[in-house]
């Protein structure tokens, strides 16, 4: 048994991705909460599919899954031909790495793999295995650590609102703005609200489902009461994650993100960001360098719109950006930024 099973603890049960002989074990996301169904894959191709397919979401468990990928493709070059497996072997990592465009942990995954792979002589297999398993262990522990630092800043707080789905689920495990959630629930913070987060539903389908797992109360709204709730005094901080933080703290993440930190700002609600260092982008100037991914239109459209002769379109993007200086805090496990600027971020490129 990995140590990113024999971590799961009190009000932290469910696992999203776990590993087997066989391959990737990926809870298929589309279907909770009324069905819980693991798929196993077992190629690289078969991984990229459910990182594209949503079956597996949220940027650190995406970055996870793609890790694992790249074992199951050394598994095959390898057996296919050991003497030219590092050659066959980059077209698997560029499929990884389109399966989706604007989690950064994906390119951060891939790259620390890339690495490991120079280094290997004889069979990859071993190597990259633990080097996966590394990746997915220590997202565990720096949940943990991000986890404790947010619920630090809540202290006093009695309500928090959350965004989407960023827990277990949407990682190696506990979460990363759930993760606070969790460890503030365990401090006596006892509101707990959630949006529904459409189109995809995160926080009606999995949000809720996952709090409900570990028995830890809350309440779901639609997304369009959240500035009314704030207006009742209910919540005192807004816990959101992000897929990619530009190095002046500008974040992308799920749509909706945006309005919320403007409502927040307007009602005097403080608005946190919970992410990993390897979400941060140092390349990527501001949000204005962030690509947000579009999904397919007929996500949005009733199905008498969907018709081919219908003048009425869609627009359906995945993600917006929020900027840093609507932003209060961004917690990391290297610690947390006040009031994120460029300069203020460079604290934790230099962090240990």
């Amino acid at each position: 048994m990995s140590s990113s099973s024999a971590l799961i603890t009190y009000n932290d049960s469910v696992r999203a991705l776990q590993w087997s002989e066989q391959g990737l074990c990926v809870l298929d996301q589309r279907k909770l909460p009324s069905v819980v169904e693991y798929e196993t894959f077992d190629t690289a191709q078969g991984v990229a599919e459910a990182i594209a397919s949503m079956r597996v979401r949220g940027a650190p468990a995406i970055g996870i899954a793609a890790a694992y990928g790249v074992v199951l493709a050394a598994r095959q070059r390898y057996r296919e031909n050991p003497d030219t497996w590092r050659d066959t072997i980059e077209a698997d990592l560029a499929e990884l790495a389109g399966s989706r465009p604007t989690a950064v942990n994906l390119f951060w995954a891939l790259e620390r793999m890339r690495s490991e792979i120079e280094r290997i002589e004889g069979d990859p297999e071993p190597s990259l295995l633990q080097a996966a398993r590394s990746i997915h262990d220590e997202d565990i522990t720096a949940n943990r650590a991000m986890g404790e630092l947010g619920a630090a800043l809540l202290a006093g707080a009695s309500g928090v609102l959350t965004h989407c789905n960023t827990g277990s689920l949407a990682t190696g495990g506990y979460g990363t703005a759930l993760g606070v959630v969790r460890s503030a629930y365990r401090q006596g913070v006892t509101k707990i609200f959630a949006t529904e987060t459409r189109p995809w539903l995160q926080g009606a389908r999995l949000t809720v489902w996952e709090l409900e797992q570990d028995g830890i109360p809350a309440t779901l709204i639609a997304d369009s009461a959240a500035a009314y709730l704030m207006k009742t005094g209910a919540v005192q901080w807004i816990a959101a994650g992000a897929d990619r933080i530009a190095a002046n703290g500008d974040t992308a993440n799920k749509i909706g993100t945006y309005a919320l930190a403007v409502a927040a700002r307007h009602h005097g609600v403080k608005f946190m960001i919970v992410a990993p260092t390897s979400t941060i982008d140092w390349r990527t100037k501001t949000g204005e360098g962030i690509k947000v991914e579009e999904r397919d239109q007929n996500e949005l459209l009733n199905a008498y719109f969907a018709r081919s002769d219908s003048v009425i379109k869609a627009w359906n993007p995945v993600f917006d950006v929020t900027p840093a200086e609507l932003i209060d805090c961004i917690v990391t496990e290297r610690g947390v930024v006040r009031n994120p600027n460029r300069q203020a971020m460079k604290v934790l490129a230099d962090a240990p």
